[in-house]
């Protein structure tokens, strides 16, 4: 195929993705109260007895919108990833395509564990923690903009870390890693993990640190077992070297410091100018 008849299978793909996006929109759209319950209970269970969410004008319709959104990739995700495999498979050999289905696999298990940590123990633990440091005579009103920002933050902070085992295969696979290689630098792997896990929860106390660190030092010592399994034996020779290893740190470690600054330059802001 030349070069506009893969712009061609490209829009043709990419078309029929965003019609099955729709599709599951409209389905997640009549489930919106079910789906909506259950994003919220752990809000409703971590609050103080007889606190309610609040919400503007505009932000139960946006809610909703955003419910059916997540409701609708969720849904047409299968058919999504097929139109991807039947556009990118054409040019794969025999030995990658070997690779698609383990990596699916995977990913769609990291993606629900993350999900569930996320829903099950982090998000309602912050919610917690946040609604009792109130002073004396301060009654909580919550926003329902508010939590569901803090809900999907850290259900996609959580999805992400889920995936590093997926990631560290394809690059064992790949030979560009090697379980050598991420044993002897893991002590830059914590210092890198505790950094994010500081910079990214939202509450600042240690039991929330622990949590979010918690499964991210899991994943890295999961993807050290995997890594042992499939990377060739000769893997290390190959692999990045030390030094490599330490500027990637760096890159990583400053990243996550500029995220960070960012997000709290973006809460200092005036109270009359829109974030959104």
């Amino acid at each position: 195929m030349g070069f506009l008849e893969h712009l061609d299978e490209l829009r043709t793909r990419l078309i029929r993705s965003l019609i099955a996006v729709g599709a599951g929109m409209g389905v997640a759209f009549f489930f919106n109260d079910q789906i909506a319950s259950l994003v919220l209970g752990p809000v409703g269970r971590a609050l103080p007895p007889g606190t309610d969410l609040v919400a503007g004008l505009t932000e139960g319709f946006g809610f909703y919108v955003d419910l059916s959104l997540i409701g609708g990739v969720l849904l047409a995700a299968p058919l999504v990833t097929y139109q991807i495999w039947r556009f990118v498979a054409p040019g794969l050999y025999a030995t990658e395509r070997r690779l698609v289905l383990p990596l699916v696999i995977m990913a769609a298990i990291g993606t629900v564990a993350g999900a569930a940590f996320s829903h099950y123990l982090l998000f309602p633990s912050s919610v917690w923690f946040l609604s009792r440091w109130l002073p004396k005579g301060v009654k909580a009103l919550p926003s329902l903009h508010d939590a569901f920002a803090l809900y999907k933050g850290m259900l996609l902070a959580m999805v992400t870390v889920f995936q590093l085992p997926t990631v560290v295969f394809l690059l064992a696979r790949l030979n560009a890693v090697s379980a050598g290689f991420l044993w002897r630098n893991f002590g830059y792997a914590v210092l890198i993990i505790a950094v994010a896990a500081a910079a990214f929860t939202s509450t600042g106390d240690p039991g929330n640190f622990a949590l979010m660190a918690a499964p991210m030092l899991a994943m890295y010592v999961l993807s050290i077992g995997i890594a042992w399994l499939v990377s060739p034996r000769h893997a290390d020779e190959d692999a990045m070297t030390d030094d490599d290893a330490k500027a990637l740190g760096l890159v990583i470690s400053a990243t996550v410091f500029e995220q960070a600054r960012k997000r709290r330059s973006g809460r200092r802001r005036p109270a009359g100018r829109s974030l959104r």
